[in-house]
Parts: C-alpha cells; sequence; structure tokens
C-alpha cells in the first residue's frame, strides 16, 4: 500500500442470514481510496451502500475479503483494536445526529477525547476549537433541543472531526434537513475536504454526490460505476 492510498478493499464481501434465507449484501467489492479524496457511494434501496459504509466505519466485519485501513487490517483487530480505530482514525456523521440531549455543544463534541482517556483541560481545548471550526464557538453552552437542524449536524461534524479522524465517514448527512441547509452543510464539508480531510459520504440525493469529486454507484451488492463525477458515467447517471 502507497503512502498516499488510506482505504484497501479487495473482494470485500457479506452475507447475512435472515431466517432461512441468506442475504448477499456485498458480493466482491473491490475500491481503493486515496488520501484527501472526496468520494460518494450511490446506489437504489439494497444495492449494498449502507453495508459498505459499515464496513468501512468498522461498524461490522465481512464475510471475506480484505479491508486495509491506513495500513492496517481490519479482519486482524480485535473488538478492542477496533474501538480504538473507531475512536482514533475514523469520524462519524449521521443522518440523525446521535448527539445526547442533557448535553451542551460542548459537552458532545468532548465525547470520543473522553473515550480516549484525555484530560480536562485538553479535551476542553480541542473541543472549543472544533466548534470554532464549524462556526458554532457562541453555541458551545447551547443543548441540542436549542438548535436548529443544522446547527445540530455542524456539531456532530465537529464532534466527527475533534479526534482529527484520517476519515470523515457522513451518512446521509443531510437527509433531515431542509434544502438551504443542507446547502451550508455541503459547503463545510467542501471546505473540510479543501483542508485535507478524506471524505465519503452515502447519500442518495444526486445533487449532493454531485458535490464530490468521485463516485461509487452500487447495484446488487457489486460496483457498477466508479467514475469522477464530472464523468459521462455519472452524467448518465444522474440525467436518467
Amino acid at each position: 500500500m502507497t503512502d498516499s492510498l488510506l482505504i484497501d478493499v479487495r473482494g470485500l464481501k457479506k452475507t447475512y442470514q435472515m431466517g432461512a434465507t441468506l442475504v448477499h449484501a456485498l458480493r466482491g467489492v473491490d475500491v481503493r481510496i486515496e488520501r484527501n479524496e472526496y468520494v460518494a457511494i450511490m446506489g437504489p434501496s439494497g444495492s449494498g451502500k449502507s453495508t459498505l459504509m459499515n464496513l468501512l466505519g468498522c461498524l461490522d466485519t465481512p464475510t471475506s475479503g480484505s479491508y486495509v485501513l491506513n495500513g492496517r487490517n481490519v479482519a486482524e483487530l480485535d473488538d478492542d483494536e477496533l474501538a480504538a480505530i473507531r475512536n482514533q482514525e475514523i469520524g462519524f456523521v449521521f443522518q440523525s445526529f446521535h448527539l445526547l440531549a442533557r448535553a451542551t455543544a460542548l459537552q458532545n463534541v468532548e465525547l470520543p477525547l473522553i473515550y480516549r482517556g484525555l484530560k480536562f483541560e485538553e479535551r476542553r481545548r480541542r473541543a472549543t476549537e472544533s466548534l470554532a471550526h464549524v462556526d458554532l464557538a457562541d453555541r458551545a453552552t447551547h443543548r441540542p433541543n436549542e438548535l436548529s437542524g443544522g446547527q445540530r449536524q455542524r456539531v456532530a461534524i465537529a464532534r466527527a472531526l475533534v479526534t482529527n479522524p484520517s476519515l470523515l465517514l457522513a451518512d446521509e448527512p443531510t437527509g433531515n434537513l431542509d434544502s438551504r441547509v443542507s446547502e451550508e452543510i455541503m459547503d463545510l464539508l467542501d471546505k473540510l475536504h479543501a483542508a485535507g480531510n478524506t471524505i465519503v459520504i452515502v447519500t442518495h440525493e444526486r445533487s449532493i454526490a454531485a458535490r464530490a469529486h468521485r463516485i461509487l454507484f452500487l447495484r446488487d451488492g457489486q460496483v457498477e460505476i466508479d467514475a469522477p463525477t464530472k464523468s459521462e458515467a455519472f452524467q448518465s447517471l444522474i440525467t436518467s
């Protein structure tokens, strides 16, 4: 694996047992993602995009195939090592924000640093900086119910960034937001990518996917299209 290669997925398969039925969610996926890439994963319902996101985020394990993240073979890691990978290497942004209702914005952003065992002063400093990075320094003491949907998603992004992860995974990050706020969140992701972050976003919205630089389109558990968003392949997809 070269120094520029962050994700190296080869022959990834995932099979689920549902009663007496075997569901082949992924059927041999090969994907390589370089550092500082901005990739969108798309596909119809049941295509395997959420399964792939869960595997990339080390939230699930493949049935077969290999996944090397930042030089480490994920299949060789135990549960504690996987937890450390999720805490240190990966920042997660979800459609439903996943914020603690009783905690302030600052306390929510601090959470991953608590799990890492950082001292209070260092946690507070880094969380404050991360909130400022998403233009929410003036909302640090507000709880989620005192914030708009867009502000809550910004808190979630600040929390994802506070550990300085190698990879930012965003699963339908604009799904609960109106079009204007969605544009603001995507502008923020553009800014984070320009600052050097590697971003992988799962979305069903073609306009959102078009903000990325590369598209992975899945169908029936396999990669049907892997191309730049400016390519004819993607343009035919968004106009079909």
